[in-house]
């Protein structure tokens, strides 16, 4: 059965995470999209693990496309990015901003060859700006952005998180953008330029943590914010056994029904009190409970309780879930293991 992108073609440049992951979902609803790689590939082919003869990373962010690597420095391959350009829907490029006009394929050069063209460009700065020539992955810009200070261990000192949030932020708000700019094309005949920045994409990420600072005020601390570990029921929990869980739920009824069955009710008030200090008791009282029995015995425990609870699983744990067997969500294809699409719609099998 066709996509919902079917017919659309795609021209994209970018390596490592954030344009493929933007691509790939374009290409996993039908898109047909044309990954263009330097001489060497695309680094990420050569970083393990690997299956089936091709690394882990690659295989899943770059399924369903055609690969072809071009040197865009000779005539030879600029001839035939050129061809590619004017039968396309979409354009997708990720150099630091100024290379991609060096190699004679801005978006001036390409919209004068097909004024249908989507253009979008992802950097980690933008085009414009005092950053917008810096080098920077994933991590240096989480650090431009704030998130790394409340990305913390106890004590204030930063951790590296386990998610490159800015990559993906990119990625997604990339898409976003494209699809909206195809749309608009329907009525306008014209494609669009897109700047795509990683701190960009990534800074409204922050509404819900961040307040007191985007209103002016000073920056947010982690043991006094309700969803970075100021709050007793958003909070992870140290068991018996060395693993750990989470309570991930405030609401005034998780906070009854656990401190009830715990025979604590007296310390429900302390549930609605503002996060931090105020809330201390009650943590201290959580942190001594999860202490006294293993993981998986509270697991089992809260099988039949109305609480927001789930057990820290590691990716081994999540993979083999029943509940990710059953929604068909890591599949094996050719010999290899894929994270399977996440939308699915209601008249596609």
């Amino acid at each position: 059965m066709e996509g919902k992108l079917s017919g659309m073609r795609v021209v994209d440049l970018t390596l490592f995470l954030p344009g493929p992951m933007m691509t790939l979902m374009m290409a996993d609803q039908g898109a047909e999209v044309l990954k263009i790689e330097p001489p060497g590939g695309d680094p990420a082919r050569a970083m393990g693990p690997f299956e089936a003869g091709e690394s882990v990373w690659f295989r899943n962010l770059n399924r369903g496309k055609q690969c072809v690597a071009l040197d865009l420095k000779t005539d030879a391959g600029k001839a035939r990015l050129w061809d590619e350009i004017e039968r396309a829907d979409v354009f997708v490029e990720s150099f630091r901003p100024g290379a991609i006009e060096r190699l004679g394929f801005g978006y001036d050069a390409v919209a004068a060859r097909n004024r249908r063209i989507v253009y979008c460009s992802i950097s980690a700065f933008g085009k414009h700006g005092p950053l917008a020539g810096d080098p920077a992955h994933d991590l240096a810009v989480q650090a431009r952005a704030g998130f790394l200070s409340v990305n913390n261990a106890p004590g204030g000192e930063p951790v590296v998180p386990g998610v490159a949030a800015a990559d993906l932020a990119a990625g997604l708000t990339a898409l976003s953008g494209v699809l909206m700019a195809l749309i608009g094309r329907e009525r306008t005949g014209r494609g669009d330029y897109l700047d795509i920045a990683m701190l960009d994409s990534l800074l409204p990420w922050c509404a819900h943590t961040a307040g007191s600072a985007i209103m002016g005020d000073d920056s947010p601390r982690s043991e006094d914010q309700r969803s970075l570990g100021g709050a007793a029921f958003y909070n992870i929990y140290r068991a018996a056994d060395g693993r750990h869980v989470v309570l991930g739920g405030r609401e005034e009824k998780f906070v009854a029904n656990l401190l009830t069955a715990l025979g604590r009710p007296d310390l429900i008030p302390l549930g609605a009190m503002a996060a931090g200090e105020a809330q201390a008791p009650l943590t201290a009282f959580l942190r001594e409970t999860f202490a006294s029995r293993t993981r998986d015995e509270w697991t089992r425990w809260f099988a039949d309780q109305d609480v927001a609870f789930a057990p820290v699983l590691d990716f081994r744990e999540a993979l083999d879930q029943p509940h990710v067997a059953e929604r068909g969500l890591w599949v094996e294809r050719d010999g290899a293991h894929h994270i399977a699409p996440p939308i699915h719609f209601s008249g596609e099998g």
